[in-house]
C-alpha cells in the first residue's frame, strides 16, 4: 500500500486527503460535497481507501449522524474500505481515547511537520489522522 484515499465523512459534504505513506506527504486534499466525493472514489489512483466510522457511546444520536453513515455506506459501495474509529485514531496518534481535536492535529504537526501540514483546515485534519493511522497500523 502507497497511497491512501482517507475521508472525514459529513451529511452535506466531506473532507479528503490523498495520502503518500512511503513518502510521509500529502498529494491532494480538500473538502467535496457528498456527490462530488463519490467522483473524487471513483477516480481511483489509490491502493487503499479509508473512511472514518461513527460508533455508538450508549447516547441518543440526531437525524445528522444518520445521514453520514448512509454517505458511508455508499463511499464504500465495495465493501473494500477500511472503516476507521475515531477512538482508534486518538489512541494511536495521542495514547488516549480522551484526546481532543488540538491534540490530534499537534501530534500529526509533530509526526510529519508543519510544512508537510500547511494548508490543512478543518476536518481535513480528520481525514489525515486517519490516513497516518492506516499508514502506521499497516506497517508501510
Amino acid at each position: 500500500m502507497r497511497y491512501i484515499l482517507a475521508i472525514d465523512p459529513g451529511t452535506e459534504q466531506s473532507a479528503y486527503v490523498f495520502y503518500d505513506s512511503h513518502n510521509k506527504g500529502i498529494v491532494s486534499k480538500g473538502i467535496e460535497k457528498n456527490a462530488d466525493m463519490l467522483d473524487v472514489i471513483g477516480e481511483g489512483g489509490y491502493d487503499t481507501l479509508a473512511i472514518e466510522m461513527i460508533a455508538s457511546y450508549g447516547m441518543p444520536v440526531g437525524k445528522e449522524v444518520f445521514q453520514t453513515c448512509v454517505w458511508i455506506g455508499r463511499f464504500d459501495l465495495n465493501q473494500k474500505a477500511r472503516l476507521i474509529y475515531r477512538k482508534d485514531v486518538k489512541m494511536h496518534l495521542c495514547g488516549s481515547v480522551k484526546a481532543k481535536d488540538a491534540n490530534i492535529r499537534q501530534a500529526l504537526i509533530d509526526k510529519l511537520g508543519k510544512e508537510a501540514t500547511k494548508g490543512v483546515a478543518k476536518d481535513m485534519w480528520s481525514a489525515l489522522a486517519v490516513a497516518v493511522t492506516v499508514a502506521d497500523k499497516e506497517g508501510v
